[in-house]
């Protein structure tokens, strides 16, 4: 675990970054899901910015991870936790996330940051992150920012995104994955097309893709079809099952 040094961009002492949270996680396995693979595709093109919104266990992440790996796109990652509810601490993991891809984001409308972290002053924080992106293009970019139910409550939220989801130019996607809804004025903006939402509905197994993926494992489809009623398609618990009926077919 790598920590960076942000003095340089804040006023507040020695704010040090964790390099974990603003790099995609390992690799992990798992069968490509090319139907939700397709709508995020359909997504980026027509719209701004997409939600995975789901339960622990529905396989967002996963399902993140896999799209950024073939999209195309240069890939910004950040992974929330809960003190980073915090703008500070949030807006600098943006912003050191996005640099990763852009080295030049940030160095013009951004530097005063640390004197930005008032609601009122979202809105103005957003045009400037609209600004820096557009000044920083390069390749076209895919946005990931993880776990945002723990920061839904923050104030600052809805202002800030409000704002920036209709403005981001069109070679940015952002890509939000959250245990519930975010706060009722951006899920809204479905009806604007700014924002897709791919619920937890959406994301669960269908019986075709769960018959897929236990044969991947040598198992039957008779068996996929029991786990899938059991499992009701959450993909955390229709893994587990497939890898624990291989494993037990081994054995005998």
């Amino acid at each position: 675990m790598l920590l960076i040094d942000c003095s340089h961009d804040l006023s507040i002492a020695k704010l040090q970054l964790i390099s974990d949270k603003i790099a995609p996680p390992a690799a992990l396995s798992g069968l490509a899901r090319t139907r939700l693979l397709d709508m995020l595709s359909q997504s980026m093109a027509a719209g701004t910015s997409t939600i995975l919104s789901g339960r622990a266990g529905t396989g967002k992440t996963f399902l993140a991870l896999d799209f950024a790996r073939t999209c195309g796109r240069d890939i910004a990652w950040y992974k929330i936790d809960a003190p980073d509810a915090d703008p500070a601490v949030f807006f600098n993991y943006l912003i050191t996330s996005i640099r990763a891809c852009r080295p030049e984001f940030g160095s013009t409308s951004l530097t005063s940051l640390s004197q930005l972290l008032g609601v009122e002053q979202m809105t103005w924080l957003a045009d400037a992150f609209v600004y820096e992106l557009v000044e920083s293009s390069a390749r076209p970019l895919l946005i990931v920012i993880e776990d945002l139910h723990l920061v839904s409550d923050s104030s600052w939220l809805v202002p800030f995104f409000t704002r920036l989801l209709p403005l981001l130019p069109s070679d940015v996607h952002l890509l939000t994955t959250s245990r519930n809804l975010p706060p009722a004025p951006l899920w809204r903006m479905r009806s604007k097309q700014s924002l897709v939402v791919m619920d937890e509905e959406t994301l669960a197994f269908t019986r075709a893709e769960a018959v897929a993926l236990f044969e991947s494992y040598g198992l039957r489809g008779d068996q996929a079809s029991i786990a899938l009623d059991h499992t009701h398609g959450r993909a955390a618990a229709l893994c587990e099952a497939a890898v624990f009926l291989s494993r037990t077919a081994k054995r005998i």
